[in-house]
């Protein structure tokens, strides 16, 4: 008789749902000013667990899930369904002002359904995610307020095929889709009435990626483990609208039309090449004891652009990041003590993000630490990663982010389709 999969799966399928609703509708992903440029803040940069190795993508083991690299998908041995979401703090500064802002928002959920050889994952997650709130110095000649929402969402689906016990190749498809909102408003010191553009762009396209991993064992006890991940350029088409509005407004917030004084604006769509890239990673370490990983990669953003075709000082340039991190479990068969079986993990992040403002290329760096934490008498585990970093900086009119972030992660294993035995 087999495990009531019928069950699993229709509570899967709810949940996975109501999360899509919660992501498309509700995402609030960044604080960050810089994402008004390209298609926003790139969010993702790996599960909780991995993002707590500094992403690392060289590491996989039969539990967890790794959503940098489709061929670890076949390492999994249960079926894995993964949920993570993050609270951070932002503080921004410039040279002359300083604001903080939070965030809360999904990273993403995940599901992984092995086979003998063949593993199967489907995943809806963000892609990017655009949030500010920009408002000039209130003694200018004209107060200027910029705002935008929204960002691009994707849902992927994954195969995995285990070669051999030691090398696995796998790849997915994602749908990206989303929207994005931009307003500017611009206002005279007392006049009555202030001038608002809304530009709208509605995004969709499909990328792919392709993985391989492969581990070797070395002298009966360490384990050499590399991961490689390809990305094709791919093409992302946006439905851009402009309208423009004669509006009452104050600086709280209050916006109301003017009767009869909108105009509705053509705008050209315009299509932008998703750069590809390539990711290296190399690992080393002993099973379940400890590993220490690095990654590099590497992205073509040169040929990145904007949405709207009208901005301004700004340009792009081939993208990088560095990565160092690994985990550490005092002793993972511990009866005697939870803490030994706690994983402890930490990590290193070093980014040149591809942008250029001002004729400054903006960079991200990032400390982590992070913790997981089994749940007793099952192979499930709940997961935290405590990350802290800088992006950006204050010269040349930017503006510098000090951000913290909080994750959490549920991994809840399973069997499928495997039939259980009684007496």
């Amino acid at each position: 008789m087999y495990t009531n999969i019928n069950i699993m799966i229709k509570k899967f399928l709810f949940l996975f749902a109501t999360l899509c609703s919660g992501v498309v509708m509700a995402q609030q992903g960044t604080s960050s000013p810089y994402s008004f440029y390209g298609i926003g803040d790139v969010r993702f940069k790996g599960t909780i667990e991995n993002r707590a190795m500094g992403s690392i993508t060289a590491h996989g083991d039969s539990i967890h899930v790794n959503l940098q690299n489709p061929a670890y998908h076949s390492a999994i041995r249960l079926t894995t369904f993964a949920v993570g979401a993050t609270y951070g703090t932002n503080q921004i500064e410039s040279n002359t002002q300083s604001a903080k802002a939070r965030t809360t928002a999904l990273d993403y959920i995940a599901v992984v359904i092995p086979t003998k050889k063949v593993a199967f994952s489907l995943g809806l997650m963000p892609f990017s995610s655009v949030g500010y709130n920009v408002l000039n110095d209130l003694n200018s000649s004209i107060i200027r307020q910029y705002t935008g929402t929204g960002g691009i969402n994707k849902v992927y689906f994954a195969t995995s095929f285990r070669v051999t016990p030691n090398f696995s190749i796998g790849a997915d498809l994602n749908y990206n889709f989303g929207n994005i909102e931009t307003k500017s408003i611009s206002a005279f010191p007392g006049v009555e009435f202030a001038t608002r553009e809304i530009n709208t762009s509605n995004a969709t396209g499909v990328n792919y990626n392709f993985g391989l991993r492969y581990q070797k064992l070395f002298k009966k006890k360490y384990m050499v483990y590399t991961s490689a991940v390809f990305s094709p350029e791919a093409d992302l088409t946006f439905n851009n609208t402009r309208q423009l509005a004669l509006i009452n407004w104050t600086i709280g917030g209050s916006e109301t039309v003017v009767t009869g004084q909108t105009q509705d604006l053509e705008v050209a769509d315009t299509k932008i090449k998703l750069p590809s890239k390539i990711d290296f990673g190399v690992g080393f370490g002993q099973t379940n004891k400890w590993t220490i990983g690095a990654n590099i990669l590497l992205q073509n953003a040169s040929n990145f652009g904007n949405r709207n075709n009208d901005i301004t000082n700004v340009r792009f340039e081939n993208a990088t990041r560095f990565s160092l991190g690994g985990y550490y479990i005092p002793n993972y068969k511990s009866f005697s003590s939870y803490f030994d079986r706690i994983v402890y993990r930490a990590g290193l992040r070093y980014e040149n993000t591809g942008l250029i403002l001002n004729d400054k290329s903006i960079t991200d760096t990032a400390a982590t630490l992070g913790l997981g934490l089994p749940v007793r008498g099952t192979f499930s585990n709940v997961n935290f990663v405590f990350e802290y970093g800088s992006r950006g900086t204050q010269s040349n009119n930017l503006v510098r982010e000090r951000y913290f972030n909080i994750g959490f992660a549920f991994s809840f294993n399973d069997q499928w389709f495997q039939r259980r035995k009684y007496d």
